[in-house]
């Protein structure tokens, strides 16, 4: 599965509502961490919020290095991943959540969003492209929390 950037802000100690990484540790979600994967534009895009938002160098870097550790990180500069994002953004103007679509679409994995755009267009992406799109409610809604034993 593709997680979205702001799954990744609390890693910046950024709240957000929707604390996936969170849920996920307290076995509300049914996905594994080795399960997830982000773009490599989620990492600048983590930076670029942080440092809107205040948030110190070093939390940031240290945000950062987490994500790099525990997650497969996707480049976003991949042909096929350009291709796709460029023929999306017809669909979705911002290019950066085109980039992690396209990503979720090139592997054939799921996509976890919080975007009102990406989900009001749920449909027909998952249509076209064969890739399911989730949220945070959903993935805790229709899940049972996961056994590690």
């Amino acid at each position: 599965m593709i997680i979205d950037t702001t799954y990744l802000l609390p890693l910046a100690r950024i709240d957000v509502d929707t604390n996936l990484l969170e849920a996920m540790v307290k076995g509300k979600v049914n996905i594994k961490m080795e399960e997830i994967a982000v773009s490599l534009i989620s990492l600048f895009e983590l930076q670029a919020k942080a440092a809107k938002l205040g948030v110190a160098p070093s939390i940031v870097s240290e945000a950062l290095e987490a994500v790099k550790k525990a997650f497969r990180v996707i480049p976003f500069y991949a042909e096929k991943v350009v291709e796709v994002s460029f023929s999306l953004r017809r669909k979705i103007p911002d290019y950066i959540d085109c980039v992690i679509l396209a990503t979720a679409i090139v592997l054939g994995e799921d996509l976890a969003t919080e975007d009102s755009l990406i989900h009001s267009k749920k449909s027909l992406i998952e249509k076209e492209y064969r890739v399911k799109i989730h949220s945070f409610s959903s993935l805790v809604k229709k899940t049972r929390p996961v056994s590690y034993s």
